[in-house]
């Protein structure tokens, strides 16, 4: 998605998911957009131009794999890929009305390496659970090069969720960024008492402020992943080509330009502090609810109001890159509509390796309180192929 890479040779091979894909005989039927480099959470760049959202056009699908989830959220395709460095996975499938996983860092394999080097994992989004539980199966596995990826034999231990008991955390935020806007509050609290009454449990609500002692995970992943996109990108490249740059990469990349090698290491030493935090709190029947988006969305071109100039968007309106930080898996689920027309996705994030317990839980989910399968107004895939 960017000016800079516009002359830029076609690939000659494939990533490791989309080849998995087409193994298992996928059909590929085009490329879709997103934010320049992968680093928003709007799909707007110089190159594709502006993305909307398919339940409301003037409003953003998020980012950074808005192009995907637009167009499956439109009904153009049954099925999208994903990635997921800082939410971008959870963020469009949030804000398109999709069910969608973050698996744990490291089950499917990561090949090159990502420019956010421990953050980002491929994953799936789709329209239903059992969509994304066969995407899930496809794109799980080990691949040379990742030294975090178990081995396949190990997808055959993991937690499922059938007959465990449960212990249910809940937070608005789990930073201390302030509150969310009231409408959104109003919504994510009928969606986690919904939640609770489906599983029979009741919530132990935590505050935003000490969830972590040890410093704030959201503010620390904007230290490290634009100083390792910087790194990637290559300094000098970065700073001879940064005029041709959308203005929020410009924003990101000039704060990973500043980042010293010492604040960058402090960071990464506080990655075990916040997993520790997360793996005490969890323990092994955990899990913790939050709001995928901590917004009711922002316009298309990334502005949150009208009057606004466009920027990078403020860390506030997050609420995913926890989860990239401390590796846990994390599910969002449409449980709600917004005022602003968009659906509201619940963020469920578990233990580490229990990826196929939130497979399940999307399931009970889906069962209890069916969504939409494609945005108003547009025709579902599986309602085409029928006419044909």
């Amino acid at each position: 998605g960017s000016l800079a890479l516009r002359d830029a040779p076609n690939a000659t091979s494939n990533g490791v998911v989309p080849g998995r894909l087409l193994d298992a005989g996928a059909v590929a039927v085009g490329k879709s957009t997103l934010p320049e480099f992968a680093i928003e959470g709007f799909t707007a760049n110089e190159l594709t131009g502006i993305t909307g959202n398919p339940w409301n056009p003037e409003y953003s699908p998020g980012g950074s794999s808005g192009g995907s989830a637009a167009a499956v959220a439109a009904g153009l395709v049954g099925v999208g890929t994903a990635t997921d460095g800082g939410g971008s996975i959870r963020i469009p499938a949030s804000l398109c009305g999709l069910v969608g996983l973050k698996p744990t860092n490291g089950m499917i394999g990561r090949w090159p390496a990502p420019d956010w080097i421990d953050y980002s994992t491929d994953g799936p989004f789709a329209t239903a659970s059992d969509d994304l539980r066969l995407l899930y199966n496809v794109m799980v596995g080990p691949v040379a090069g990742d030294p975090s990826s178990p081995p396949r034999s190990f997808t055959r231990e993991m937690v499922r969720h059938q007959g465990r008991p449960v212990t249910l955390f809940a937070a608005e935020r789990t930073s201390p960024l302030g509150p969310l806007p009231a409408r959104l509050t109003a919504v994510f609290h009928d969606a986690v008492n919904a939640f609770a009454d489906l599983l029979g449990e009741r919530v132990d609500w935590r505050e935003p402020e000490g969830f972590f002692r040890e410093g704030d995970p959201d503010l620390d992943w904007f230290t490290v992943t634009t100083a390792e996109h910087v790194a990637s990108l290559g300094r000098p490249w970065v700073i001879e080509h940064m005029h041709e740059f959308h203005v929020s990469t410009q924003e990101f990349l000039a704060t990973g330009l500043d980042v010293s090698a010492q604040q960058y290491l402090e960071a990464r030493r506080r990655r075990y502090d916040f997993v520790r935090t997360m793996d005490e709190l969890l323990g092994e029947n955990g899990l913790l609810l939050t709001p995928t988006v901590a917004s009711e969305g922002w316009l298309a071109d990334g502005r949150l109001t009208s009057d606004a100039v466009v920027h990078g968007l403020p860390p506030e309106v997050y609420s995913t890159a926890m989860q990239n930080v401390t590796g846990n898996p994390a599910l969002t689920v449409p449980m709600g509509t917004l005022s602003t027309g968009l659906p509201f996705g619940l963020q469920v994030t578990a233990p580490h390796y229990h990826d196929y317990r939130l497979l399940d839980i999307a399931d009970l989910v889906e069962a209890a309180f069916p969504w939409a399968r494609t945005a108003p107004d547009y025709e579902g895939l599986d309602n085409i192929l029928s006419s044909i």
